[in-house]
């Protein structure tokens, strides 16, 4: 009988804990989307992007003009000349595949670029979310625009986007 009561009693306890405990939520898609240099770095992002990629389809393009050129003229060649043309087609190749590693591999021109002109703006951003959630006591912030938050219904009086938004010097 007591280890059912200590149980209870222990419940109770953890269920007022868990009231006393304030959410917030914050839409990070709206308030990227409410601010223009947000906006500018990825008009920025997805200029360079499109320059780099047609760079690195145009040494594709090459090398499969190559390989065509090649297929229809082996007849025509001695060994030495199809593995100098092979050669040829397989450094093309390279060059290409070393090209879009440079422009778009996980620590390439792109990743470094997008760190540069987007990472400051999400620090900014960050730091006052932080200083609302210190000021005002919560103890958790949710992005509902994030895909792993799962969030099925929530309260539009607890949604504070609009708040960081003004305090970020935006408003909606």
């Amino acid at each position: 009988m007591k280890r059912i009561l200590s149980l209870l009693l222990l419940a109770v306890a953890f269920t007022f804990s868990a009231q006393a405990q304030k959410f917030a939520l914050i839409d990070m898609e709206y308030i990227m989307g409410n601010i223009p240099a947000y906006e500018r770095a990825n008009e920025q992002l997805n200029q360079v992007s499109k320059k780099w990629q047609a760079e690195v389809e145009a040494i594709d393009k090459e090398s499969k003009t190559l390989y065509k050129n090649y297929q229809n003229e082996a007849v025509f060649l001695s060994d030495a000349q199809k593995k100098e043309r092979e050669q040829a087609i397989v450094d093309k190749e390279k060059q290409a595949s070393e090209l879009k590693k440079k422009y778009f591999g996980p620590e390439g021109e792109l990743y470094k670029k997008r760190q540069s002109l987007i990472a400051p703006i999400q620090d900014e951003v960050y730091n006052v979310i932080k200083a609302i959630a210190q000021r005002r006591g919560f103890q958790l912030i949710l992005d509902r625009s994030s895909d792993t938050a799962g969030i099925v219904f929530a309260s539009p009086s607890i949604d504070i986007s609009n708040e960081v938004l003004s305090q970020l010097g935006y408003s909606n």
